[in-house]
């Protein structure tokens, strides 16, 4: 009989190395010795594909930036369930 415990991870996924995964298989000449974006070879590889940001709608505020780091950072937070504050608590299907 097999005891051995299986740890789940405790933190979310990390998004930002999920999404560079995922760039690098596609274009790993984009990419330099220290694992970083060369955007002028990502650029020469896409050709006429790249916006280079002329005018365009969009929104703009203080910590725009700040906010898209810290949406990407892994959580270590959990989500619990309060019966007493949910209208149907019984009637909702929850995946686990």
């Amino acid at each position: 009989m097999n005891t051995e415990i299986h740890k789940q991870e405790l933190t979310s996924m990390n998004i930002t190395e999920e999404q560079l995964q995922k760039l690098k298989q596609l274009f790993p000449e984009a990419f330099t010795e220290g694992n970083k974006i060369d955007w002028n070879k990502l650029r020469l590889t896409l050709g006429e594909n790249i916006d280079v940001g002329k005018e365009r709608f969009g929104m703009n505020w203080a910590g725009k930036a700040d906010c898209f780091k810290t949406i990407q950072e892994p959580s270590i937070a959990t989500l619990i369930p309060v019966p007493e504050e949910s209208l149907n608590f019984k009637g909702e299907q929850y995946l686990m």
